[in-house]
């Protein structure tokens, strides 16, 4: 593939960015639990955010980059207890006209190999909407495991329910 996108470790110089990202993503109302009206990030607690993943050994954000312009991020967070440090989830952002060029595979990549890397790290989890199905096929396509559903846990609008898809890879 001759895109070029670049990978990277985010920066707080992302932290504008990422957020004009995850404002877009959520006015989309498809595949995100918090909605819109919810959404109260500024740019300084986005910014303290980064630095707090990125001051930790079991975290990490990666960003994906098209001409110098940030246009995903992927952020792998660790639970703080000693005996779930082994885990972490991860929860993956792209601008809807750069989907289904291979951005989100590169991403989850650079995270895999960053947990390979990480002795601290065994297990890479997730949870996706089931309506997701793209989503779930490429979670499949690079070996994560459905492991359970939370069943319509989450309430889409009145009557309307999608379950919770826990999904894993061991590293």
């Amino acid at each position: 593939m001759n895109n070029p996108i670049t990978i990277r470790v985010a920066h707080l110089a992302d932290a504008q960015k990422m957020l004009e990202i995850q404002r877009e993503v959520l006015a989309e109302d498809l595949f995100l639990i918090t909605t819109t009206e919810e959404f109260q990030q500024t740019i300084e607690g986005q910014q303290s955010w980064i630095q707090t993943k990125l001051a930790n050994d079991h975290e990490i954000i990666f960003v994906a980059e098209h001409h110098n312009e940030v246009i995903g991020w992927l952020a792998f967070q660790s639970p703080n207890r000693k005996r779930l440090a082994h885990t972490g989830s991860f929860g993956m952002m792209i601008q809807k006209n750069h989907r289904g060029q291979g951005i989100g595979k590169r991403l989850i990549e650079a995270l895999l190999t960053w947990a390979v890397a990480n002795p601290a790290i065994e297990k890479v989890c997730l949870g996706v909407f089931s309506t997701n199905v793209g989503a779930i096929a490429l979670y499949q396509k690079m070996g994560f495991i459905e492991e359970g559903r939370k069943i319509n846990e989450i309430k889409v609008r009145d009557g309307e329910y999608v379950d919770d898809v826990l999904m894993y890879k061991m590293v």
